[in-house]
């Protein structure tokens, strides 16, 4: 891709030359023909080429095309010509800003009048730029079906031309301008999706035609039509919206390994969800760093007016929220989603299907990512390399409607008076954003390795079909899981996180600055010697950064403070639980290995306490414990999960093989200055038991109405926070609830033909009582419970 500036090779050898050109002409106005004819009649095909042959000029249009070249006996070479238009340059950087429409134009597409002035006044606004040339045969070897007749093939021509130009383009004002042309026309024109609309119309009795219009409807309300003028502006607008409450702390050197590894492969980013600007904050560090736009997948509640068509052109793909049964919409998506990675446009979605309502990562969906799959095995695309991201704030200042959501309160649609509100509760300095990128995943090789076929269902013919489909849903669930997994390992541990955490573990009393302190510094040296990514932690070394954290946590009504006495003292916020637990949930996967392996002590303690604790005993306990939790974080397999608690144990206490009972590794823990069992899983458990209880208490042989049981256990939950059988406000939560009862089912718990289903109930709600106290007795080991001293 060239400008005219730039040259392009010359053909080695006379026997190369053309013998003729034609210059496909993409211009819109008298004073573009001008400029580009001008050129022409100066040898500019001469001094591009290294040839001088006859230039037939032919507009860039199916119809001109199709009457004056795709007919022509002989091989000319076809080069498309276009004048490129630039915005004025403004500290070296030219972009569209909203002062360039004071003069009512698109500086990349200034009308007529102005057009004429620029051309006279400030001639570097301008340039004729050409795309690869291509001799007219290889043309017709490039589209074999379209040659066969001539409209086909001109459009063929057109697509060719349009493409070569857009490429051009990007050599001078760069990759984040990259933006798709005549997508509709050219799936339109595709013989594999003509063929597979005609099955559709076979196999639903419904006329082609019909199936067509409707596919045609589907494709232009699905594809993005992007605009280089909204892009800028839209940017400039939103900018200041996310600028005004986070500082971007954004990793360069992983954003310089991805541009390298995207000139060969198309790019997937799947980022962490906790906010509705993430894509902002992610799609101006990738523009900053002259990456091609996403074509950002998103739920069709957000296309509302005004931001659904300004989002529309800056690349979000609206997607229908339910579309099972509609096979023409489905074979769309699948259609338009495969074009995007053959194109090797790079896309985002959020796979974990919303916003997370904890702080944490939520179980991955898995609908994007079975057409990722599909477009590689039907080999559309050679590969795909998804990358994990993390977004992590330090504050959010959306937590609240966050918090009213957890409780069961209905989540508010979006909708313009949403939009100002939330812009409006942008407008609070909130600390940093860390954006991280994790190891890319080639989507080929590990799916393959997971155990895809990577075939088609239709081409298999051993084994039977549904062992394949069932060996491709894995794969991608797998794949799913470690794209998760990748996320997770990059997520910094923040202040705010880390400062929660602590308050959180304390139960009803308040900490001053000193003993907030002095409960930090053991978790801050377990996590310098665990080398776990880190932002800004420093700040707590000393007292005044310790202190603004607080002070900030406080303004953010997350933290009270009680200045009446000799110092401040803190402690959480008289109903914030919800709010801080989101803080500290964003790190607290760094920390459940650890409070596996606590509460595992403590059970094989409780069991045989002046036996040697051996090791089989250990990790037999803190397998059941990884198993109740499964579905609230994500864990490797066994090999994996027993390494990393044998790595937590040497931490822990490195002579612990030479210890004569299981009571002195309880003596270990409270020697290590900082518990973490009721800290990091407390939460879940509560929440597991209120849903076991209430299990228990309903009728084994009536089937469960899901929503209403949710509900329930809202209700009882609040009762039992008041009881005092639950520890805190963040256990009464939907999300919990959710996961809880997915615990269940996976343990049979829910099929109201399981034999013993009463007693099988009972029993998971025994042990999940057992669970809670002995983890109230982990609570009570950890320093920042003891009583302060000078107290009775």
């Amino acid at each position: 891709m060239i400008d005219h500036a730039a040259g392009n090779p010359a053909p080695s050898t006379a026997k190369d030359l053309p013998r003729s050109a034609v210059a496909l002409v993409d211009a819109v106005s008298p004073v573009e023909r001008e400029l580009i004819g001008g050129w022409l009649a100066e040898g500019g095909i001469a001094a591009e080429l290294g040839i001088d042959a006859p230039v037939t000029q032919i507009d860039l249009d199916a119809t001109a095309i199709a009457a004056r070249l795709v007919g022509r006996r002989d091989d000319p070479i076809v080069i498309p010509i276009r004048v490129l238009w630039l915005p004025p340059e403004r500290d070296g950087v030219r972009r569209t800003t909203f002062a360039d429409l004071a003069l009512l134009s698109d500086p990349r597409r200034p009308h007529r009048l102005l057009q004429r002035r620029l051309v006279n006044k400030a001639p570097d606004r301008h340039l004729i730029l050409t795309g690869q040339p291509a001799r007219l045969s290889d043309l017709r070897a490039n589209n074999p079906g379209a040659a066969e007749s001539s409209e086909p093939f001109a459009r063929a021509i057109v697509r060719a031309g349009t493409v070569a130009l857009e490429r051009a383009e990007r050599s001078v004002i760069g990759d984040r301008y990259k933006v798709p042309r005549m997508v509709v026309e050219e799936i339109l024109d595709s013989p594999d999706f003509l063929r597979r609309l005609d099955a559709i119309a076979t196999e639903t009795g419904t006329e082609p035609r019909e199936v067509y219009r409707r596919a045609e409807k589907a494709l232009r309300e699905l594809v993005a039509a992007q605009s280089r003028l909204i892009s800028d502006l839209f940017t400039q607008a939103m900018r200041p919206v996310h600028a005004s409450a986070w500082k971007i702390d954004c990793d360069r050197s992983g954003l310089a390994a991805l541009r390298r590894l995207n000139r060969n492969y198309p790019l997937v980013f799947l980022p962490s969800h906790r906010s509705y600007v993430d894509a902002f904050v992610l799609g101006d560090a990738l523009a900053r760093n002259d990456f091609p736009p996403n074509h950002v997948i998103g739920g069709a509640n957000l296309s509302f007016w005004p931001m659904g068509p300004i989002a529309r052109r800056t690349g979000t793909v609206f997607i229908r929220r339910s579309f099972g049964d509609d096979e023409i919409y489905k074979a769309v998506v699948e259609e338009y989603f495969a074009y995007l990675l053959a194109k090797r446009f790079n896309l985002e979605w959020y796979f974990e299907g919303g916003r997370t309502r904890t702080g944490k990562l939520r179980p991955p969906r898995f609908g994007l990512l079975n057409y990722l799959a599909s477009a590689i095995r039907s080999r559309r695309i050679d590969d795909v390399m998804l990358v994990p991201v993390s977004i992590t704030y330090e504050r959010l200042n959306e937590l609240g409607s966050i918090a009213t959501e957890q409780v069961g309160g209905a989540k508010k649609p979006e909708g313009l008076t949403w939009l100002a509100r939330y812009i409006r509760s942008q407008q609070h300095s909130a600390g940093r954003v860390y954006v991280r990128f994790g190891a890319p995943l080639s989507a080929r090789d590990r799916l393959a390795a997971h155990g895809d076929p990577m075939q088609p269902i239709a081409e298999s013919l051993a084994p039977e079909p549904e062992e394949v489909a069932d060996r491709q849903r894995k794969a991608v669930q797998r794949l799913a899981f470690e794209v998760a997994v990748g996320i997770n390992a990059v997520t910094p541990v923040t202040v705010n996180a880390l400062v929660t955490l602590t308050l959180l573990g304390v139960h009803e009393r308040a900490l001053t600055l000193g003993e907030v302190r002095r409960t930090l510094e053991p978790v801050c040296g377990y996590i310098s010697r665990r080398a776990l990514p880190t932002g800004e932690l420093d700040t707590l070394n000393d007292d005044q950064g310790l202190a603004v954290v607080l002070e900030q946590l406080s303004l953010a009504k997350v933290v009270t403070v009680y200045r009446g006495g000799l110092e401040p003292v803190y402690s959480i916020e008289a109903g914030a639980h919800l709010e801080a637990a989101f803080y500290r949930n964003s790190a607290v996967h760094w920390f459940v290995n650890r409070a596996i392996l606590e509460l595992a002590i403590l059970e094989v303690a409780d069991q045989q306490a002046g036996a040697a604790p051996g090791i089989e005993v250990i990790w037999d306990a803190a397998y059941r414990l990884r198993d109740l939790l499964k579905f609230e974080f994500f864990f490797p397999d066994r090999i994996e999960f027993a390494a990393a608690m044998s790595a937590e144990m040497l931490l822990l206490d490195r002579e612990w093989e030479q210890r004569e009972s299981a009571a002195e590794l309880v003596c270990a823990l409270a020697d290590s200055g900082f518990i973490m069992a009721h800290r990091v899983v407390r939460s879940f458990f509560d929440a597991q038991l209120v849903v076991a209880e209430r299990l228990a208490a309903a009728d084994p042989a009536a089937p469960l109405d899901r929503k209403q049981f949710i509900d329930e256990c809202l209700a009882v939950g609040r009762q039992m926070l008041l009881q005092q059988r639950l520890h805190s406000t963040e256990s009464v939560s939907s999300e919990l609830f959710s996961s809880a009862l997915k615990l269940a089912e996976n343990h049979g718990l829910l099929d109201p033909g399981t034999p013993d289903l009463a007693q099988r109930r009972r029993e998971l709600a025994d042990e999940l009582r057992t669970i809670g106290a002995r983890i109230s007795r982990a609570a009570a080991l950890d320093p920042s419970n003891r009583a302060p001293q000078g107290t009775v």
